[in-house]
């Protein structure tokens, strides 16, 4: 009873990944079709006319053309690339120096109000971008920062998300081991150093990870606040592709997907560790 058991959990998991996979799949075949090809499967859904939109695993003619002319005949392509690297990079390190002392304090330290500032915290956290959209927008064109980086930047910079995050990885720090360092005489500074970023690294990675696949893929905010086109990040590259250039369009979606597959691969062993290491218990 427990194998069969086993094969069905295994079958449910392979057809779960198998339909998380499949708009993978679909990017990674439609890069290397050619335009007639494209063209044929998608002319229903993009180019207006009847009947069903079809698809092949595989093309019938592999080709490179739709990669080429995105890498040597696309430099808006590049100028979108750099915005959207410069901007979820400014974004990451921000919420890191602002963030990190924030959830540590929050998360060590007694002082009055503090239930009310973490409910605050989680009201903001769960407040979605069209609610503050308009206030943010008033403030930013108040200080003169609309149609800059700045005006994506600031505001996810002081998110409460990744504050969230760190919150309960440093909370987890067990207090014995802070206790035996301060009779050690170790300073709040010390401590924080040397045994709360060390053993919350955890937090720090994970909101780092999601801090950054949230601000590379993000287009509400750049279409809000952003109006020159030299200034879009990548996200806003896509949705302006129709069907003439579908395998331009399937092209740069895999070169979006790559920067935020190796920062996940990079970090997923040491965030393993982390949570490790925020795991212990007294």
């Amino acid at each position: 009873m427990k194998k069969i058991t086993k094969i069905f959990i295994y079958i449910w998991l392979f057809l779960l990944a198998a339909v998380i996979c499949f708009p993978v799949v679909f990017a990674v075949s439609g890069v290397f079709m050619q335009q007639w090809e494209l063209e044929e499967y998608l002319a229903p859904v993009l180019g207006g006319t009847e009947g069903m939109a079809r698809w092949a695993a595989l093309p019938h003619a592999p080709t490179l053309q739709s990669l080429v002319e995105l890498l040597m005949d696309s430099p808006q392509f590049f100028v979108m690339f750099w915005n959207s690297l410069k901007l979820s990079f400014c974004i990451l390190a921000g919420q890191t120096i602002f963030g990190v002392p924030t959830a540590w304090a929050l998360a060590r330290f007694s002082f009055p109000g503090k239930r009310a500032i973490l409910m605050l915290y989680i009201v903001l956290m769960l407040m979605p971008f069209q609610v503050l959209m308009m206030p943010e927008y008033l403030v930013l064109n108040q200080i003169g920062l609309l149609d800059t980086h700045a005006a994506v930047i600031l505001p996810a910079v002081f998110s409460t998300f990744p504050v969230f995050i760190m919150y309960r990885f440093f909370g987890g720090i067990p207090e014995a081991i802070l206790e035996a360092a301060r009779i050690d005489g170790a300073g709040n500074f010390q401590i924080f150093w040397r045994i709360g970023i060390p053993l919350g690294a955890a937090g720090i990675v994970s909101s780092g990870i999601l801090g950054f696949l949230e601000s590379w893929n993000m287009i509400e905010q750049p279409m809000t606040f952003l109006k020159t086109r030299s200034l879009w990040p990548l996200s806003l590259f896509l949705p302006e592709i129709g069907l003439k250039e579908a395998g331009m369009g399937f092209a740069a979606a895999i070169m979006m997907l790559i920067p935020a597959l190796l920062i996940f691969l990079s970090g997923q062993e040491y965030l393993e560790q982390g949570i490790a290491a925020a795991a212990l218990k007294e």
